[in-house]
């Protein structure tokens, strides 16, 4: 069980395309996140008693720039917020692992440093890091962002020492697809899971 997580830019999701090629089960915690606060999922009612139907478009979804407008600077209005999806999240974690048909499987994370999603599934931890000029520039023109937009992302997420400090391997992705896809099969390879 491995816990992947890395800054936004960084490439983590390539990362864990290259595991599933690989044959690794990657589970994308947040694709969970996003499932359990659909109309129908099991934190959609907190979530709405909680923040109320402002949050949510006409058609009862979840307005997600509306509900991050209300936590980006609230501590504990965020705090709330993943106090109601952390749990739920856990659970299709759980029920997704118990599911799984491979030896390793990766928890796909942004905030494994930030939160306690998965803490204690994950035997170790891989970080995906990049320089941030390299983050900056993916983030402007494959993404669209403004260069603040892209600062303001990063400085919201935890830095690349708090992420090294619980990682058991970094892989440092400042080069070109094929570099990166080499450190990814030199780490399948070393850490013996195919």
């Amino acid at each position: 069980m491995i816990g992947l997580t890395g800054g936004i830019g960084a490439g983590k999701t390539t990362v864990a395309t290259r595991l599933a090629e690989l044959g690794a089960t990657v589970i994308d915690c947040d694709a969970l996140g996003r499932l359990v606060v659909e109309p129908d999922g099991s934190a959609y009612p907190a979530l709405v008693d909680r923040f109320g139907v402002e949050v949510l478009l006409p058609d009862g979804r979840l307005d997600r720039a509306a509900l991050a407008s209300r936590v980006f600077d609230d501590p504990v209005a965020l705090a709330d917020l993943n106090a109601i999806t952390h749990p739920a999240i856990d659970v299709e974690i759980a029920d997704r692992i118990a599911a799984a048909a491979t030896q390793a499987v990766v928890l796909d994370m942004a905030v494994l440093v930030e939160s306690d999603l998965g803490r204690g599934l994950y035997g170790e931890v891989l970080v995906v890091e990049a320089p941030l000029e390299v983050r900056l520039n993916r983030l402007t023109t494959e993404r669209g962002m403004t260069e603040a937009e892209a600062r303001s992302r990063i400085t919201s997420q935890a830095t690349d020492c708090q992420r090294r400090a619980v990682a058991d391997h970094v892989i440092v992705n400042d080069g070109s697809i094929d570099e990166l896809t080499a450190a990814v099969d030199r780490y399948w390879r070393s850490a013996d899971l195919g």
